[in-house]
């Protein structure tokens, strides 16, 4: 093999190539994470040499020829909803499993979208995973030199697939449960308005209410966290005493429960029922033994992986893909 490069500058895919006696077409070939012909000793030369030189592939430059980065976007508002935190690390570990990391973009308001057009970035992804409800399919395909949007937030549209929860049905379960209760009177405490996810989330409430011939006394707006929550539980009378309070997140439930723990004796209601929405791993312990709706979060990630893994298998103008979901009843509940 040949010597090893001058200690002050950074080994190349050419000194690897050298040292282990094989051309750079050969080297590169061994080195990358798609499956791809080298004779396995020639794979084994390179490995150990590029293991001596403490050689890192550039995967920015290696993208230039093969159109690969082995990168995902993630495009989110934020992270600091508790159901986030329960969700993104089981995605972030699965897409790890296909070879390929992640880049996580905050992009917190619709300025911030128009902000990243006009800065004339484009970046260069394999994918890009959109959770922001700020952000429509046609203008994340201008932002990111890919050929695979995967839109999460209810604003897809027929040039890009769409993994979303199925949630009518679970919602549809939570308010059977309520008025199988002889609950009548309810009040509805909502997530962001900007959200279409949530605008249809609203509906399917609604929807139920009228089909159970609940009243709706008021609806209080929070922003799914837990400080919202806890802001609107001093709220919860102010149209008359309700007996059922449906949350459309568990964060915001767990903030009007300990507004009223006095209201919830060993966790069980006394002065009202309360329901929350996401089936947070918190709501499984007995500090917050929340009601909730929820899907299967390894079913929504193997869906999302899906498509990763087989891009060939969406078809432009074929439906969004949908997760069921189904009530999780817990004795804040009854």
């Amino acid at each position: 093999m040949s010597q090893d490069p001058a200690p002050d500058r950074k080994p190349t895919i050419s000194d690897v190539a050298a040292l282990a006696g094989v051309s750079r077409a050969v080297a590169s070939r061994a080195l990358s994470s798609e499956p791809r012909p080298v004779a396995a000793g020639k794979r084994q030369r390179v490995l150990e040499a590029a293991q001596q030189l403490g050689f890192t592939p550039n995967l920015l430059a290696r993208s230039l020829t093969t159109r690969s980065v082995n990168l995902v976007a993630i495009i989110v508002n934020h992270i600091h909803d508790l159901s986030d935190l329960d969700l993104f690390d089981l995605l972030l570990s699965e897409i790890q499993t296909l070879g390929k990391q992640v880049i996580l973009l905050r992009v917190g308001s619709v300025d911030r979208v128009e902000d990243f057009l006009r800065s004339g970035i484009a970046w260069h992804v394999d994918a890009v995973l959109v959770f922001s409800d700020f952000a429509d399919a046609a203008t994340v395909r201008r932002m990111f030199d890919t050929g695979m949007t995967l839109m999460l937030n209810g604003r897809g549209d027929a040039q890009s697939p769409a993994v979303l929860a199925d949630e009518a049905s679970g919602i549809a379960e939570a308010v059977a449960h309520a008025a199988a209760r002889g609950v009548r009177d309810v009040v509805l405490v909502t997530g962001r308005a900007t959200s279409s996810v949530e605008a249809v989330r609203i509906d399917c409430y609604r929807a139920a209410f009228a089909q159970h011939g609940l009243r709706l006394l008021q609806t209080l707006q929070g922003d799914y966290s837990y400080d919202s929550g806890h802001a609107a539980g001093s709220s919860l009378f102010d149209a008359g005493e309700p007996d059922a309070v449906f949350c459309t997140s568990d964060a915001m439930a767990m903030g009007i429960l300990d507004v009223h723990r006095a209201s919830f004796t060993d966790g069980r209601p006394t002065r009202f029922r309360l329901y929350g929405f996401d089936d947070l791993s918190l709501t499984h312990f007995d500090a917050y033994p929340v009601a909730s709706i929820g899907y299967a979060k390894r079913d929504y990630v193997r869906e999302i992986l899906k498509i990763l893994a087989d891009p060939g298998c969406f078809s432009p103008g074929m439906p969004p893909v949908r997760v069921p979901t189904r009530f999780v009843p817990r004795s804040s509940a009854g």
